[in-house]
């Protein structure tokens, strides 16, 4: 059993991850069951000027609640659903919905209550869930964040929250004992359930009082190899997976189709977006859950990033490019490309302020069939005509990110692919 137990450690830490990844970050939310509103574009890594966003974290521990989500007179807006092992279960929005008022009922596992014959049902899969409201920006933006609006079914009932490791377990196993706790609370599909079985001998489902404290040294130093072997290889991971490259840019098209049980409004049960087995579904879920926590289906929106020119060169600011866009991403949202610096990916401080170029850029000037031409370069350009077309670049290194929200089946199914960035003389 002992030449066993690494393995098996290793392979419930990448398991494992993404559940207790998820729940420490709904863990720093102020309070559960209500909306915190981000009101401004934040100067932070990969801040993204297009959207404002709006998060609430849900507990349904107390039975359901009813979520209302505004009439947006035909704005850009996404409401997607996370349950706590990271699974994108449903989105409400401008994709999938219609853009008048809408009352939602969201229901715990299991429910078996009442029901509103008015409002539409989402069945959580779990008693924590995410729910991140993506907004168009521009006027308005504000009245609509709080306009959205989550009551809960029964006030008055008492809330679980999160699970606590229980005291006295040594540090080197928290993580085996946190999982433990979660795997109690937070309960997968029946499917997922049967492949956990596998897990049993590492002391994970074994009820009461945690088997931590008195697991036998050389146990849990077995287990303490495995735990440290599967961190590192999902490190590893995090910096080896992706997609690869066409013309310079990555657009990993799949990295969250992991979810293979539960779909509710707005998801895709397809073979196209269902990943074949649930041993790549995990390692891709660890990974997402490692790189991208809560990112969405690309369905809904893809961020191809590009990080070289043509010829394989660094972008830099040294030089001028140009990217010609012909036609522009086929969506059904619009696009937008956002420059960020290189070592941070923050945006660029400019004497414009403008940080994109894209669909909805004032005056943007536009070629035959509509095609559009970026300039990609750190000095203004000499043609007043040509600057809403610019797009302003940091002096040192740089990396683009393109935004295509609704995107349609063309860059889907890879018919549409990006040109590269080509220098051009300044």
């Amino acid at each position: 059993m002992r030449d066993d137990l690494p393995t098996l450690a290793a392979e419930a830490y990448g398991y494992g991850y993404p559940l207790l990844q998820d729940l420490h970050a709904v863990g720093t939310a102020p309070v559960f069951n209500t909306f915190t509103h981000q009101r401004s574009i934040p100067d932070g890594p990969n801040a993204n000027p297009d959207l404002l966003y709006s998060t609430a974290q849900l507990d349904l521990s107390g039975g359901p609640l009813w979520l209302r989500v505004p009439d947006t007179g035909g704005r850009y807006h996404v409401v997607q659903f996370v349950d706590a092992w990271t699974d994108n279960y449903a989105y409400v929005g401008s994709r999938t919905t219609p853009d008048e008022e809408r009352e939602f009922l969201l229901v715990p596992p299991g429910w078996a209550g009442r029901e509103a014959p008015a409002a539409e049902v989402i069945r959580v899969p779990t008693m924590i869930t995410t729910l991140i409201a993506r907004f168009g920006t521009g006027p308005g933006v504000h009245a609509l964040q709080d306009a959205l609006a989550i009551e809960r079914m029964y006030p008055h009932v008492s809330l679980d929250g999160l699970p606590h490791p229980q005291a006295g377990v040594p540090d080197e196993l928290l993580f085996l004992e946190t999982l433990r706790r979660s795997l109690a609370a937070f309960p997968p599909s029946p499917a997922e359930r049967r492949f956990q079985r596998r897990f049993a001998p590492l002391g994970l489902f074994d009820g009461g009082n945690s088997p931590c404290p008195t697991m036998p040294r050389e146990q849990r130093a077995a287990i303490r190899e495995g735990l440290e072997r599967g961190r590192e290889a999902l490190e590893e991971a995090a910096t080896t997976d992706h997609a690869a490259l066409v013309n310079g840019w990555t657009n990993d098209l799949h990295s969250f189709d992991y979810n293979l049980d539960y779909f509710e409004v707005g998801t895709v049960d397809a073979p196209q977006w269902t990943l074949p087995d649930r041993d790549t579904a995990h390692h891709v879920r660890a990974v997402a859950a490692r790189t991208r926590l809560w990112g969405h289906h690309a369905y809904e929106a893809v961020y191809p990033t590009v990080h070289k020119d043509r010829d394989g060169v660094r972008l830099t600011g040294a030089r001028a490019y140009t990217l010609r866009l012909d036609p522009p991403p086929p969506s059904a949202a619009g696009w937008s490309l956002t420059m960020y610096d290189g070592p941070g990916s923050r945006l660029v401080p400019n004497e414009l302020d403008k940080h994109s170029v894209g669909a909805g850029t004032p005056g943007l000037r536009t070629g035959p069939g509509g095609s559009v031409t970026i300039l990609v370069q750190h000095d203004r350009p000499d043609d007043p005509a040509s600057v809403p077309n610019w797009l302003p670049a940091p002096r040192g290194e740089f990396h683009p990110v393109l935004r295509v929200y609704a995107p349609a089946d063309a860059m889907l199914h890879g018919e549409y692919r990006l040109p590269p960035l080509v220098e051009t003389a300044q």
